[in-house]
């Protein structure tokens, strides 16, 4: 309560309501739709032999490339908002021994140890040629899936730190094999600052836009993939639109999976936005237990998110069928109160991520067999060639469950 509010009101109570209301809804609203979701609120999981780390594994460092919007000060990008341009660099991410699939370990206070926490140990700045030749280092000589770039875009109050080591984490997990590349946009990382955190989105889809084009012009690149949560899914489709309006609708065939997790996205403005991208493999992962989404719609008058859509519904279900892209429904899935990061929490549905974007195709395993062919040596290789795939206009709708991995269930 304001200290200047008059206490000798004849209806202080009232006036106490009608003030501590929308402030609860807001503190509620923030705190919910906050999207850190890197296992700092506890949230952990069960391992699976297939992602888990034994305490005797040592530290992996994780190369994460950069690109911000965010403040630059000494070479590297800090916690301020933007300064109107884009900057570069590359960050090394140490996984640490034992890491948990799901989990980003974190002190409780304190600097993180590598030994226990995720932790940066080192990097520096990188000017925007440097930053596109480095990459190209990176990709050389890889084959496959392994030539891929994974593009993650955050949501909303997350931190720089928040968003790399989330980023490694799904690298880790999901045994992505490319290069991943983080946008991180200057999110206030404030509880309260879901609207100002918008309008800095929404002053970085240029340089968004501009991102994801070079990245496709990177030489020796497979193909781009795009991973965004929460506030971020709206900032990628919207630079993905604004690519298609200047022309290259599927950068210029780089264009690979894009992946939306618990989108925060109005219906109306979704369903314009792939409008502009027909054709593209647009997943979204929804639950219709994520309170995060559920406050996003009542601060923004009532609109349902995309995210939050329920596949059991039959108005859902008709919506999703609507939209024609691949539906991922995380509802049965659990990781804590907020349900809003589910996508890295739980690690079946990170194990859904890698296998989507390490799928063998099948440019990719005549690449394979031409190499060894002049190389004259034998490569050992699991990939085998995908059959020729019938012609569409826009991929298929599905709905699976995060355990469930292919074939998926229609969406009808």
């Amino acid at each position: 309560m304001p200290a200047t509010m008059d206490q000798s009101s004849p209806r202080p109570q009232a006036r106490r309501r009608r003030f501590v209301g929308p402030l609860v809804a807001l503190t509620l609203a923030a705190l919910l739709s906050g999207c850190m979701g890197t296992g700092l609120d506890g949230m952990s999981a069960s391992t699976g032999s297939m992602f888990g780390a034994s305490d005797t594994q040592a530290a992996r460092t994780t190369p994460i490339f950069i690109a911000t919007t965010r403040k630059v000060t000494s070479g590297m990008p800090g916690e301020t908002v933007a300064d109107g341009g884009a900057h570069y660099s590359i960050s090394m991410v140490s996984v640490p021994p034992g890491h948990q699939a799901g989990a980003v370990e974190a002190p409780s206070f304190g600097k993180p140890n590598p030994a226990k926490h995720f932790a940066v140990v080192g990097g520096r700045g990188l000017e925007p040629e440097d930053f596109r030749l480095q990459l190209a280092t990176y990709l050389s000589g890889r084959v496959g899936s392994n030539r891929d770039i994974l593009l993650y875009v955050h949501g909303f109050n997350t931190s720089l730190d928040e968003a790399r080591f989330r980023l490694a984490q799904l690298v880790n997990d999901g045994r992505f094999g490319g290069v991943a590349v983080l946008f991180t946009w200057p999110s206030e990382s404030n509880m309260f600052s879901y609207v100002s955190d918008k309008e800095s989105a929404t002053a970085s889809r240029d340089a968004l836009q501009k991102l994801m084009k070079d990245l496709s012009q990177v030489e020796g690149v497979g193909r781009v993939h795009v991973l965004a949560h929460s506030m971020g899914a709206w900032l990628a489709m919207e630079a993905l639109r604004e690519n298609a309006i200047a022309g290259s609708r599927n950068l210029n065939g780089r264009l690979g999976d894009v992946m939306l997790a618990a989108p925060d996205i109005d219906l109306s403005v979704f369903r314009q936005q792939l409008t502009r991208i027909p054709g593209a493999n647009i997943s979204i992962f929804v639950s219709s237990h994520d309170r995060a989404l559920s406050l996003s719609s009542r601060l923004a008058g009532a609109r349902p998110r995309v995210g939050a859509l329920d596949p059991g519904s039959a108005k859902d279900r008709a919506e999703l069928t609507k939209f024609g892209v691949k539906v991922y429904d995380l509802s049965s899935e659990s990781t804590g109160f907020i349900g809003h990061s589910l996508y890295g929490d739980v690690p079946q549905v990170v194990r859904t991520i890698g296998a989507q974007l390490g799928a063998p195709r099948r440019e990719d395993s005549a690449m394979t067999s031409m190499i060894d062919g002049n190389s004259g040596t034998t490569v050992e290789s699991t990939m085998t060639p995908m059959p020729a795939a019938p012609a569409q206009t826009t991929p298929p709708s599905n709905n699976v469950s995060a355990s469930d991995l292919p074939p998926p269930v229609p969406v009808q």
